[in-house]
């Protein structure tokens, strides 16, 4: 299960757009490596909307835990690409933050884990997911102490992004997730391959060869075969070195895992776009990375949002998609 943000990423120069966000993208990379998936979020009743939890249907995710917010905006981010990396120009979250309904808790309740994304403003229900399944928890690239300090101690999976760390400091960050209590720390660090790590012991891999044609959704690749390996209990050198190619095989093409559409967003939402920057005070010497997103994870839960309607999940959702992953009994 993964539940937060959603987006659809506007290539503004090919007119196109893709469904994505950190926690759908985990979710439907999660389905394709084998796992029965499910998605928790807001979109909003809008072409973009449509669009994303069309694609969840045709990736045989569950969509149970979508829900609709009439009259609002789906999220959308306006992207832009040098040599191949991404570059984000401008974005706005729509109706994409919210707060987890009874049946939305349900729903995680069910499953064997929860992706999270530090971007997802739900920061303040991680200890109460905690406590009803394990908790893959993606920091992006945001490392302030209290951040982790607060996170860490409930999340089966804490994930970083450090393509500017030396080994030193990848190894320091993994072990500042570790002493706060994640069970496994992941840093990815993109052409320097990725150290997982545990109290007793670390491993690495390299990156991949990769044909650039898009880096966007190939952490989140990565991140989602790490996470369905370790549930099944896949040997950690293989599980690596498996996850890597599926990211240099998602660098292949255009969009975090496909589904293209000429961009559909109303004159509102476009208006509602912000420049993307990052915040120094949330994210340290990490200035010349790339942003993930225009603010921060919220200690604090949002605002409610209109009442949404769920639509009809799809006939192959993860309580019928004959998942091949075996998980180990959780303890919370």
């Amino acid at each position: 299960m993964a539940a937060g943000d959603n987006v659809v990423d506007c290539y503004d120069a090919a007119g196109l757009m893709y469904p994505g966000g950190n926690c759908l993208n985990v979710a439907v990379f999660a389905r394709r490596f084998g796992a029965g998936t499910g998605y928790i979020g807001r979109v909003g009743a809008d072409a973009a909307g449509r669009h994303l939890v069309a694609s969840l249907e045709n990736e045989g995710v569950d969509i149970r835990g979508v829900g609709v917010i009439d009259g609002g905006d789906t999220a959308h981010c306006v992207i832009g690409h040098v040599d191949g990396d991404r570059v984000f120009l401008s974005s706005a979250k729509g109706v994409s933050e919210f707060e987890p309904t009874a049946g939305d808790l349900e729903l995680i309740a069910a499953a064997d884990a929860v992706h999270v994304g530090a971007t997802s403003g739900l920061d303040a229900f991680i200890p109460a997911f905690g406590g009803l399944t394990r908790v893959s928890y993606d920091f992006a690239i945001f490392r302030d102490a209290e951040h982790i300090e607060r996170i860490a101690p409930h999340t089966f999976l804490a994930t970083f992004s450090g393509g500017s760390l030396d080994d030193v400091d990848a190894s320091a960050l993994a072990d500042r997730a570790l002493d706060a209590g994640a069970a496994y720390a992941l840093v990815t660090r993109g052409e320097r391959g990725a150290l997982l790590a545990t109290r007793g012991e670390r491993w690495t891999t390299p990156a991949a060869p990769a044909t650039v044609v898009d880096t966007l959704g190939a952490g989140d690749t990565f991140v989602a075969s790490v996470l369905v390996g370790l549930l099944r209990g896949d040997d950690v050198d293989e599980l690596l070195a498996a996850a890597a190619r599926a990211a240099a095989e998602t660098c292949a093409a255009a969009g975090a895992f496909g589904h293209g559409i000429p961009i559909a967003l109303s004159a509102r939402a476009l208006e509602a776009g912000r420049p993307v920057v990052v915040d120094p005070e949330r994210a340290p010497s990490v200035a010349a990375e790339l942003a993930v997103s225009s603010a921060s994870a919220s200690p604090s839960p949002p605002s409610p949002s209109p009442s949404p309607r769920f639509p009809q999940p799809h006939t192959a959702s993860a309580a019928s998609a004959s998942p091949t992953t075996q998980i180990k009994e959780h303890t919370p």
